[in-house]
Order: structure tokens, then C-alpha cells, then sequence
């Protein structure tokens, strides 16, 4: 039998799926923007990284991206809450040539799913989330 060479195995890199739900790397899609210096090109880009900032627990990101006439003062996270998906249900304006837009989407978490149409505004030139008015299941 001849030698067996064995070469150490190089080291795999993990790349997580954005849990925006896009099936980009999250590094790549809303990761970016949570590191901040780039920020959401459109409302609804905001929603989906403020989505993945729940899921990440990054209540910095959260509060910076909340419009000042309506963000809290502190944002406490439920570290028990798991949300497992985003659905985009519809959006009006949002885009670079809008001021404002709204995005309407569930949210599912074990347990359950919440429903909301939420609204953004420019400020600065940059998106942030407004409000949101729940919708019926």
C-alpha cells in the first residue's frame, strides 16, 4: 500500500444567510448597513434590516433608525423572542425619489406572527421607520 497523504484540512468559513429573507449573505445585504456608513437605499431595504436588527438583538441600529419625532427613549428586547421569518406583503413609494413609503409585512416568531403596515420618512436624506398600525391576521 502506498503512503496516504493527509493535508490538514483548511478551515470553512461560515456565511450566514440574511434573516431579511433575501439570499444574500448577511454581511453582505443588511449587515452593511447595521455596521452603519451605508445606509438603506429604500424603505423597504430599512424594513428588512430593521427586521434582521430584531432578530440580532441590535437595539442600537433599532434606535438609529427610528425617526426622532416618535423613537424612544430606551428599546427593551424580549431575549426570549425568536423570529423565524419575513414575508413582504406590498410597499407604496419608499424609493430614491420618494419622501416617504410604507411597507406592509408579517413577521413570525414562535408562537405567532405580527402584521403590520409600517411607515418610514427621510430625514437627512437617510430612511427611518415612523410608526407601524397593526393589521388583523
Amino acid at each position: 500500500m502506498g503512503a496516504v497523504s493527509r493535508r490538514a484540512a483548511s478551515p470553512v468559513k461560515s456565511v450566514s444567510v440574511c434573516p431579511c429573507g433575501l439570499s444574500e449573505p448577511y454581511e453582505t445585504c443588511c449587515g452593511r448597513y447595521h455596521r452603519g456608513g451605508v445606509a438603506a437605499p429604500t424603505a423597504e431595504a430599512l424594513m428588512r434590516s430593521r427586521y434582521s436588527a430584531f432578530v440580532k438583538g441590535d437595539r442600537g441600529y433599532l434606535l438609529r433608525t427610528w425617526h426622532p419625532r416618535t423613537r424612544p427613549a430606551r428599546l427593551d428586547l424580549d431575549p426570549g423572542m425568536t423570529w423565524t421569518g419575513l414575508e413582504l406583503l406590498g410597499a407604496t413609494e419608499g424609493s430614491a425619489f420618494h419622501s416617504t413609503g410604507t411597507v406592509t409585512f408579517r413577521a413570525s416568531y414562535r408562537g405567532g406572527s405580527l402584521h403590520e403596515r409600517s411607515r418610514f420618512e427621510r430625514v437627512d436624506g437617510a430612511w427611518v421607520y415612523v410608526d407601524g398600525e397593526f393589521l388583523d391576521e
